[in-house]
């Protein structure tokens, strides 16, 4: 019996300390499923299939693809659209993308990346690089492009989450596949879930979070400790290479069930010894492996210490949590955007309805030291995820939050507080997957009643679950590559490593050359970009604070005043001068002007400031400032 199973399919009251058959919970493999179709009325042929364990499990995936594609509906119905609410960071995917193929075919350097932000470069460990994905999905980046390999990304992240979760809940947590599948499915698809689909693959892709979970409970095994340390460390080694932040809430959580746990079954304790041996194993291999690259992360170049200030008092709004998702079949988008800071982030929209069915859950299995090490674990999360000052309803109560006490912390200082509330989803779902399990055990006791029971119990999960279900995500044209960029144009101005300077410089309201560089196989090298990088100033000074783009230099200044007002500034002569500087600096060679807003000043702004005509080629203009650059 694995610790897993031990921990998460207890239950105190005396009707749930036996299985069917008489047997003892703790002896009993949870694998073995009790049938739960009522067969009487079927021909003896298509109940023996509807039995079949394997044919639930295929209903089981299938019903997760078939929610994936829902959900990524127009990505694929419009192959030249990308994700409406965050083309931003669905453009700096791609580019990651496209370093993880550079990684495999080239044999790139893979936590620091000059291609963009030349020449000070990226930290590729301290942005999330997704190597543990990019890494394996070279072939279909490099056959496919890595636009349509994002919208596989995203696909099969959703899919593969879904999926682990289901097998590890129908394999080491209950015994009802339907309950499993239920609790996989919320887990999968959650409001929280599908908010951060609209361009957050890395939050996404959870899929190793149930297993994660499933080897930590397991390190309590007897005589296994070693097996057991070596296959979670590489498991988190796996994650740490997706997204740290995720690794970093299973872990709190882990602490907090663990903890409880232990304090309301006192004969836990007694495996203590390998519980440890194996945590001290997994440390070991997580040293080991993650010591060169998190010292790049926090100590290499381009390195920085902790999120911008606002973005560190991001915080979940009180009203946020009996609200619905603008993605969700009752979500209101106008009252979503009231309580939450970006359609990326609505981490803690789970409706009334849902609310009220998990505090019910709760006091019904109160009984379970699970059930209690669950709802603490959850508790803490919502409390952290309102960020240092509380709001409801949109505006600011005065109260401080607890995240206030620990959001300067190191390491802490670089989460986002919101964002706990995402740890909360595969809580309520673990929850929805024990109370389902409950009610079809008490349909196998009371089988005169079973009937009722059973329908009582899909009333009330379908009325809880049905208006937090999700929309296709909405999308919209993503602008189309210059022929200056795909037919190779640009490449007799980049001779010597020479970068291409935009305009305006690449950031999150420009992020189309992170596309162009992408489509090049990142041959194409971008001066500034759309990344966390240090704060510093072009002297080195400033705070090590993250920006999400290169510090502002003189030229890109200038250049971020026309896009915004349509005015082109008076220039000076320092500011020809910094210009210069500048594009020397960026060893640029050339500068690049797509069609857009405001377009027209920004030529006559450029062509002003450095005294040379640009030239229409491929459908943008350029300059050629190699010969200003020498």
């Amino acid at each position: 019996m694995s610790l897993a199973e031990r921990h998460l399919d207890d239950n105190n009251s005396d009707e749930d300390q036996l299985e069917p058959g008489g047997t003892p919970a703790d002896s009993a493999p949870l694998t073995r499923t009790p049938p739960e179709v009522p067969t009487r009325s079927l021909p003896g042929r298509t109940a023996r299939w509807l039995r079949e364990p394997r044919i639930r499990d295929a209903g089981a995936v299938l019903s997760f693809v078939v929610s994936a594609l829902w959900v990524t509906l127009r990505l694929w119905r419009h192959p030249t659209h990308g994700l409406r609410s965050n083309l931003v960071d669905q453009a700096f995917f791609e580019w990651m993308l496209a370093h993880g193929a550079r990684v495999v075919t080239e044999f790139a350097y893979p936590f620091v990346s000059y291609r963009m932000n030349a020449p000070s470069g990226v930290n590729m460990m301290a942005n999330t690089s997704v190597l543990a994905v990019s890494i394996p999905m070279t072939p279909l980046t490099l056959v496919l492009g890595p636009r349509l390999t994002f919208n596989i990304f995203l696909t099969l992240a959703l899919i593969a989450t879904a999926t682990t979760w289901y097998f590890v809940l129908s394999r080491h947590v209950v015994t009802s596949r339907a309950a499993a599948w239920l609790g996989a499915l919320f887990c999968g698809f959650a409001p929280s879930m599908v908010s951060h689909a609209n361009g957050h693959p890395n939050i996404v892709s959870q899929f190793l979070v149930p297993l994660i979970i499933w080897r930590t409970l397991r390190l309590r095994q007897a005589g296994r400790w070693g097996r057991n340390g070596l296959l979670l460390g590489l498991l988190v080694v796996w994650q740490a290479f997706i997204n740290l932040e995720v690794l970093l809430m299973t872990a709190v959580g882990l602490g907090i069930f663990v903890a409880v746990t232990a304090v309301l079954r006192p004969e836990l304790r007694r495996d203590l010894r390998p519980f440890l041996a194996g945590l001290g194993v997994a440390a070991s291999v997580v040293l080991v492996l993650l010591a060169y690259p998190l010292y790049v992360q926090f100590f290499g170049p381009q390195s920085y210490h902790g999120l911008p200030g606002d973005i560190r008092r991001y915080g979940a709004d009180l009203a946020s949590f009996v609200a619905f998702s603008r993605e969700s079949i009752a979500g209101d988008p106008a009252t979503a955007q009231r309580l939450t800071q970006n359609p990326s982030e609505e981490n803690a929209f789970f409706g009334w309805p849902l609310v009220v069915l998990v505090a019910a859950l709760v006091l019904w299995m109160r009984r379970s030291a699970t059930v209690v090490g669950l709802a603490a674990a959850g508790l803490v999360f919502a409390l952290f995820s309102l960020g240092p000052a509380i709001r409801f309803d949109g505006r600011q109560t005065g109260v401080p939050g607890p995240w206030r006490l620990l959001g300067n912390l190191p390491v802490l200082d670089s989460a986002v507080p919101t964002r706990w509330a995402v740890a909360i989803t595969p809580i309520v779902g673990i929850l929805l997957a024990l109370g389902g399990d409950r009610i079809a055990r008490l349909a196998r006791q009371h089988p005169a009643a079973a009937g009722q029971i059973r329908f009582a119990g899909v009333t009330v999960a379908v009325m809880a679950l049905l208006p937090v279900a999700p929309t296709p995500l909405p999308s919209t044209r993503v602008p189309q590559t210059p022929e200056f960029v795909t037919s190779g144009a640009w490449r007799g101005y980049a001779e010597g490593d020479r970068t291409m300077v935009t305009l305006p410089l690449p950031t999150s309201t420009y992020p189309d050359p992170l596309r162009w560089s992408a489509e090049t196989g990142l041959d194409l090298r971008l001066a500034g970009g759309y990344f966390l990088g240090p704060g510093t100033r072009p002297d080195g000074t400033g705070s090590r604070t993250a920006l999400f783009t290169a510090p502002k230099r003189p030229t890109g200044t200038f250049l971020d005043t026309i896009r915004r007002t349509g005015r082109v500034p008076t220039i000076t002569a320092q500011l020809r001068a910094d210009a210069v500087e500048d594009l020397r600096f960026w060893r640029a060679g050339m500068v690049v002007l797509a069609p857009q807003r405001y377009d027209s000043a920004l030529r006559r702004g450029m062509t002003r400031l450095i005294g040379i005509e640009p030239t229409r080629i491929g459908g943008v203009w350029v300059w050629d400032v190699r010969p200003i650059v020498g």
